[in-house]
């Protein structure tokens, strides 16, 4: 029995290397505590200061909160971790990996720190106007992107993996993935034109004639997202946006009305030019119209169509949504109604007139009846080549 009690506390001293189950139990709760210590920072402190900056004006220092809110979790569990090292025996290889998983931890703390100050800092920028939504949005993940490279290469350099050599081979491999990936830098290399030349931004409409027509909600390092009317989502490569010719609605000053109506020919000069002015004072005198320095707005006499005369209406309203610039042209049409009506006029459609003339001996049934004849004689015909 003393035996097995010294062999029990050979193991309990002993443990795993060399570390006492005592010293192995300690150091998890030491975690452990580290672990508990980050949920009550990222739930109670983080919470306190974001119940703070509610009440200021700003919204950067919440946008500076929600970023700094992950990695300053990290900081309870790197102390922890600090702390089981200092506290247990390790000695050579143990311990030295130990200090280096610390500063692992700790470099990568800090450059998760660095990756989410990116986006408070470019919103500041955008708020000030130096950059488009699209710039700021490259800028950001290629800045995030160099970071974490940057931050990679601490990390394996502080387990002394030799970074030279392994930046070497990356290099001839890039050449080789260049050599497949031609698409993949074409759709970069326009991408960056798109956003250079200021093409169009996030939340513009665009529209390329007979293939899309949609609201552009983020533009990428390969391919552009676009959301149709029909609310679908679609994947556009950007160089298929660099090379094409682009409608961007989102920059329209005014949005245009261009309507030809038709008119029945009885409509008499004085009637047309009371219609004209009537509707260019109604467009004048109303609010729901924008005025077109470079186009005034008219309502002229434009054509004598076919089977109508045509009166030529152009205006403009400001900028806005489908469904509202779909109210004032509604209200154009009942307005126009009204006016062409009460001024004794009626709206042309598309007719067409056959005459007969009056010294023509035979009328239509008399054509009916000769054509029938002049068919039953030839087949009676034995000559005619016709069998009856």
């Amino acid at each position: 029995m003393d035996n097995f009690l010294s062999v029990v506390k050979e193991v309990w001293q002993e443990g795993f290397l060399g570390i006492g189950i005592t010293e192995i139990s300690i150091s998890l709760m030491i975690i452990i505590m580290g672990i508990i210590t980050r949920g009550v920072l990222t739930s109670r402190i983080i919470a306190l200061f974001q119940k703070i900056s509610t009440k200021t004006e700003s919204a950067l220092d919440d946008v500076v909160l929600d970023a700094l809110k992950k990695p300053l979790g990290y900081v309870p569990i790197t102390l922890a971790l600090y702390v089981v090292t200092v506290y247990l025996p390790l000695s050579g290889t143990a311990d030295i990996f130990a200090q280096n998983i610390v500063k692992a931890m700790i470099a990568f703390t800090i450059f998760s720190t660095m990756s989410n100050a990116v986006k408070p800092l470019f919103t500041m920028f955008q708020a000030s106007t130096l950059l488009t939504a699209s710039m700021t949005m490259w800028l950001e993940r290629a800045a995030r992107v160099i970071i974490w490279i940057v931050g990679i290469g601490i990390i394996l350099d502080i387990f002394g993996v030799q970074i030279g050599p392994l930046v070497a081979g990356l290099g001839l491999f890039s050449v080789a993935v260049a050599l497949g990936a031609q698409d993949l830098f074409k759709n970069l290399i326009a991408g960056i034109l798109i956003i250079g030349e200021n093409r169009f931004q996030p939340g513009d409409r665009i529209e390329v004639e007979g293939q899309l027509h949609g609201v552009v909600e983020s533009i990428g390092f390969r391919s552009t997202l676009i959301r149709t009317f029909n609310t679908a989502p679609m994947l556009v490569p950007n160089k298929d946006l660099s090379d094409v010719r682009v409608i961007n609605h989102g920059e329209m000053k005014y949005r245009r009305i261009s309507w030809t109506l038709n008119l029945v020919y009885s409509t008499t000069q004085k009637q047309l030019a009371n219609i004209c002015d009537q509707i260019e004072k109604f467009i004048a005198e109303s609010d729901l119209f924008a005025i077109n320095p470079d186009q005034a707005a008219l309502a002229k006499t434009d054509e004598l169509g076919s089977s109508s005369i045509d009166i030529r209406v152009i205006c403009y309203t400001e900028p806005m949504a489908f469904t509202e610039f779909a109210k004032v042209k509604q209200a154009l049409i009942f307005e126009i109604i009204n006016i062409v009506r009460g001024n004794g006029s009626e709206f042309a459609y598309p007719s067409t007139s056959i005459y007969l003339e009056k010294n023509d001996p035979l009328n239509p049934e008399d054509y009916l009846s000769k054509a029938k004849q002049e068919n039953v004689d030839k087949t009676s015909d034995p000559d005619s080549g016709i069998d009856e």
